[in-house]
């Protein structure tokens, strides 16, 4: 996803709609990654399901990685 960044576009939609575990590990690579688009005056918006929204939450980051319930909804922020 670096590549991606690095690259352009610098606002990414990441959907882990799909995914149903997300550890410590996990978490740090999306914070990285938000961290290095918002550098390149981009964003990413992180497609979520209840199960990892539930995660983050947990650790207080659902704001800061901009979860979104749908690729529409993160497709709007985006704009």
């Amino acid at each position: 996803m670096d590549k991606y960044v690095d690259e352009g576009p610098s606002n990414l939609i990441l959907d882990l709609s799909q995914i149903d575990f997300v550890d410590s590990s996990g978490l740090g690579a999306l914070v990285q990654l938000v961290k290095k688009a918002q550098t390149a005056e981009g964003s990413v918006q992180i497609v979520t399901n209840p199960r990892v929204t539930q995660t983050v939450k947990l650790v207080r980051l659902e704001k800061f990685l901009s979860l979104q319930p749908s690729v529409d909804d993160a497709l709007e922020n985006v704009k």
